[in-house]
């Protein structure tokens, strides 16, 4: 379901993004994080469309879609996109990078969408402080400076397991479905090549005003710094609630995909 015959492709202002629509009924829109693709939700993707409409874009600069030429958010792309399908008011689902990306899009694009679940993330606001991701950030930088792309990709697949436990401790599928798209997502890339991106900004003065229900779903080996900010984000959303799956790290939709797709299509048959 999720191979690269099913991609289609929406021509954007500035090239090709790619995306998977399948299935019927509301929509549903899944966002990825930061270096991988779309198939990152393959164990969520037949779950939903048994009942609803799902989207799952590759995001710009990731998998299959264009790299920018001129400045953007991704909160905009999204929105053309989902102005593009006629697609909204849709669920905007993301974990990570894909969840502060569903925030901003409630924000910015706020008559697109019908509600939100974030995972592994608060707002665009939110920057990680403590010593392990300050660590990882450097050896981010160390190895892709030298040219290490494949000491970039273990310290990238770090990320899944956390800082209390070693990437041995997971089930060795998820580090190595981790890779293939990160290095994919690498290959479309070239060194010192200019960021377009511009990051929405100001974030949480205008929590208070979402008027969607919002779900925070994050692992409880999360650092206490993100699970705090989720709390924050849930109290300060008119309707918003934060749920923990125990036992994951940053990404409980690969590390316990029956407790995410409980969490999520409970949340569905609420709205």
């Amino acid at each position: 379901m999720t191979d690269g015959a099913d991609v289609r492709f929406f021509p954007s202002r500035d090239g090709d993004l790619a995306y998977l629509d399948t299935g019927s009924g509301d929509p549903v829109v899944l966002v990825h994080s930061g270096y991988v693709d779309h198939r990152m939700w393959a164990d969520q993707i037949p779950a939903l469309a048994a009942g609803h409409r799902v989207i799952a874009p590759d995001v710009r600069g990731h998998g299959s879609s264009a790299n920018a030429s001129e400045p953007f958010r991704w909160a905009d792309d999204l929105a053309a996109l989902l102005r593009h399908l006629d697609a909204g008011p849709a669920v905007l689902v993301g974990v990570s990078m894909g969840g502060v990306i569903v925030t901003d899009t409630v924000l910015e694009h706020p008559e697109l969408v019908r509600a939100v679940v974030t995972c592994g993330a608060a707002t665009g606001d939110f920057r990680y402080s403590d010593a392990w991701h300050t660590g990882l950030r450097a050896e981010y930088a160390r190895t892709l400076g030298a040219g290490d792309i494949e000491g970039w990709l273990d310290a990238f697949v770090r990320v899944a397991a956390g800082a209390r436990r070693d990437v041995g401790d997971l089930d060795p599928e998820i580090p190595r479905r981790l890779r293939e798209m990160a290095r994919r997502t690498l290959a479309g890339h070239t060194p010192g090549e200019r960021d377009w991106h511009v990051p929405v900004t100001g974030s949480w003065p205008r929590v208070p005003k979402i008027g969607v229900p919002v779900l925070m779903i994050n692992g409880g080996l999360e650092p206490a710094e993100l699970l705090a900010a989720a709390e924050r984000l849930a109290r300060e959303v008119p309707d918003g609630r934060a749920e923990v799956v125990e036992g994951t790290g940053h990404y409980p939709n690969l590390e316990r995909p029956d407790v995410f797709n409980g969490l999520l299509l409970d949340f569905l048959r609420a709205l």
